[in-house]
């Protein structure tokens, strides 16, 4: 056994403020509560937690892109008494820990130790009060967005003469919505204008893939030089059409979301790996489950690390060509 794996067996075993005693001959319990399936950050999560302890039990419930099923999935932790939940995304998170306006609501979570990952925006969205102090007894988590002044910097290099940003958003998701409300108050002071166009709903209250599209060539006729993604997991999911309509138009099109662009849907992304982000919330829920910290004493944990990525045949078919400094530090695909 490892020294590593002896100090952690030594302080599950001498720390009971986690857990009580009636739950300590049981093995450790954790939910990841996941909006599209367990990707690499819940992956990340998942290794990171077996590696601590091989007989954790690790439970997924998936909101498959659905609001409504989150609410079960949360009287579900709660009938399995789990040690901890991991949510992934905003919308699973605000549905299942709501805001700190409904610190009072029973029908959200207050008791059981969560720990969220791939928020957009847990300020700007309510989950928290601050990144160093959360204001939420039971709540902690990761941040892993970059600044959006270094997303407009970037593409700056590419664009030195940009005037316009094209931005897709989506009213149904709060971070698009919060996305879009940080660029309206960020790029008037970069000189830049933020053309933006909400994503007109379908029938059943919901965007189609189809009004993609014909979105981007509005944003065009509009006067955009760019269109940015932001956050969405709706773009992230119909990644296919955005990228497609995006060269039609001959517009660069910039990630958050770096698959995207490993994928062709993108021509640059700034942002962290998700599997990396993952890692970092097994990081906080270590810190609870073996540690014994309280997650309201946690500050978020904010990613360091960043990847730049480049599509040169994206760069082609639109015609704009990266300056060789910023190819000569980035993950170049072709």
């Amino acid at each position: 056994m490892t020294t590593r794996r002896i100090v952690l067996l030594a302080l599950m075993i001498l720390v009971g403020a986690s857990r009580s005693m009636a739950q300590s001959d049981k093995p450790l319990e954790v939910l990841i509560a996941t909006w599209r399936g367990c990707e690499e950050a819940c992956q990340g999560a998942t290794d990171y937690l077996q590696s601590l302890e091989p007989e954790i039990v690790i439970r997924y419930l998936d909101a498959g892109r659905e609001r409504a099923r989150v609410p079960e999935i949360l009287n579900e932790a709660r009938r399995a008494k789990v040690d901890l939940i991991v949510s992934w995304g905003t919308s699973v998170t605000l549905e299942m820990a709501g805001t700190l306006a409904t610190l009072d609501d029973p029908a959200f979570n207050h008791d059981i130790p969560q720990v969220f990952m791939i928020v957009a925006d847990p300020v700007g969205a309510g989950i928290v009060a601050d990144l160093d102090a959360t204001g939420r007894k039971n709540i902690t988590g990761t941040y892993n967005r970059v600044p959006e002044k270094v997303n407009v910097d970037t593409l700056r290099r590419l664009l030195p003469e940009i005037d316009a940003l094209g931005l897709l958003y989506n009213k149904n998701e709060k971070n698009s919505v919060v996305k879009r409300d940080e660029l309206a108050e960020l790029l008037p002071s970069m000189s830049v204008t933020l053309v933006d166009l909400e994503i007109e709903l379908g029938p059943d209250g919901s965007p189609l893939p189809e009004d993609i599209g014909p979105a981007v060539r509005r944003l065009k006729n509009a006067g955009a030089d760019a269109v940015y993604v932001g956050s969405s997991s709706f773009l992230r999911s119909n990644a296919a059409v955005l990228g497609a309509a995006a060269r039609a138009a001959g517009l660069p099109l910039i990630s958050p979301y770096e698959e995207m662009v490993r994928d062709g849907n993108a021509l640059i992304s700034v942002a962290a790996r998700y599997y990396d982000i993952g890692q970092l919330a097994g990081q906080q829920a270590e810190a609870i489950l073996v540690g014994g910290a309280e997650p309201g004493d946690l500050p978020v944990a904010r990613m360091q690390n960043f990847a730049l990525t480049v599509n040169l045949g994206f760069a082609k078919e639109v015609g704009v060509w990266p300056p060789i400094d910023l190819l000569e530090f980035a993950d170049i695909v072709n």
